[in-house]
């Protein structure tokens, strides 16, 4: 980011490599609306290129450019606030963001194998819509963008201590759902 900060376009490319999956997933799995999903990564790519002038590297270029993407994400949330309140989880088209998300990164399987990993992608999903929104940004930041507490601490603004509590809470609930569910 240095490089590209100081002019250099190659080193831009390579961030943008590196990173654009890890961001987009973060996006897809925090956005309660799918249409929102492309919008906010590509703003954030945006806000970075006219921010990269400023940028000092007080944390992981990672934790930075995820803190734009939140930072996005909020702000629509800001304005679209009552109109969020049903749609929390699903795209426009009604879909979950998580089951669109995981059906096409599915490769062709048996359709028992299929039904298996949809059955199970459900749970996921339903597990992790039934936490709380601090709970579950931890979560998906630890869990799927392998942040550590940290990195996750600076993207939510939060002490490294709150994180923790955060997932310990957002663990102990999936543990409680995953034992009711057996008996």
């Amino acid at each position: 980011m240095l490089r590209y900060r100081d002019g250099d376009l190659v080193a831009f490319e390579e961030l943008y490599r590196r990173h654009h999956a890890g961001l987009y997933r973060f996006v897809a799995w925090r956005s309660p609306r799918a249409d929102w999903v492309d919008e906010i990564v590509q703003d954030s790519w945006i806000n970075l290129h006219h921010a990269r002038s400023r940028y000092q590297p007080d944390a992981a270029f990672r934790t930075y450019l995820f803190q734009i993407a939140r930072n996005r994400l909020l702000d629509l949330l800001r304005q679209q606030q009552p109109l969020l309140a049903a749609e929390m989880g699903s795209g426009t088209d009604g879909r979950d963001v998580f089951d669109s998300l995981a059906d096409a990164a599915q490769d062709v399987v048996s359709p028992d194998v299929a039904l298996e990993q949809k059955q199970q992608s459900d749970s996921l999903h339903v597990a992790l819509a039934g936490l709380p929104s601090e709970q579950k940004e931890a979560l998906v930041l630890q869990q799927f963008c392998g942040m550590s507490l940290e990195d996750i601490a600076a993207v939510v603004a939060a002490p490294v201590e709150t994180v923790k509590s955060r997932l310990r809470y957002a663990m102990r609930k999936l543990r409680e759902g995953s034992l009711s569910e057996q008996r």
